[in-house]
């Protein structure tokens, strides 16, 4: 069983800069919208443009310890302009279940040391709390995509410095799990976020 991690945050907040860390062989890309990397390192497993199917397809062979799907919110909107002229309510549920699948993916046909980051967008609810970013309240009937993860971490920024939130502060959805982290506030590098969670499930 494979962990999925949700990096939520808005466009600057540091999500993709977080990456800068890792070696160039140590993990797989799938770079959803085909965006340059905020730094010069180039990682040499890197997949530009992908699909549900090509994400799913190469998780299920992995060869890597740790995968990020970068951004993942555009697996649905490129699903949405795909879908645009059909009519009635099923795409969304169809939408709904591509992306559920792909998590499930993330956790039952990897190994048990493999680690999923989501890296997702975020929007406001209209009383102002932070979520996920999805297609709108139809496809929000149908999944609540932070309930499939244990840990939730929020990037943003303070200042001219970068962070995690780990902790809710009821304003967001952050979770971890009791003790994983000491501090409420973080740096944001996946790289030592990714060590953290191995030690702490020891794997």
């Amino acid at each position: 069983m494979g962990i999925p991690v949700l990096i939520l945050g808005e466009s600057g907040s540091g999500k993709s800069t977080s990456l800068r860390n890792f070696a160039e062989d140590e993990i797989g890309v799938f770079n959803v919208a085909s965006k340059p990397m905020p730094f010069r390192k180039k990682f040499e497993h890197i997949t530009n443009k992908t699909s549900y199917e090509v994400i799913k397809a190469s998780l299920k062979k992995a060869s890597l310890k740790t995968y990020v799907i970068d951004d993942s919110q555009y697996l649905m909107a490129f699903e949405s302009f795909r879908k645009a002229k059909e009519t009635g309510y099923g795409k969304f549920t169809d939408m709904a279940l591509n992306f559920e699948s792909l998590i499930e993916c993330a956790i039952n046909d990897v190994p048990d040391d493999v680690i999923v980051y989501f890296l997702h967008h975020v929007e406001s609810t209209d009383t102002g709390r932070l979520k996920a970013k999805t297609l709108g309240k139809m496809l929000d009937n149908q999944l609540t995509i932070e309930g499939l993860f244990s840990i939730v971490l929020l990037a943003f920024v303070d200042g001219s410095k970068h962070y995690f939130l780990t902790q809710s502060d009821g304003t967001n959805p952050c979770k971890t799990p009791m003790d994983m982290f000491e501090d409420l506030k973080i740096e944001n590098d996946l790289k030592y976020v990714d060590t953290t969670i191995r030690e702490y499930y020891e794997i």
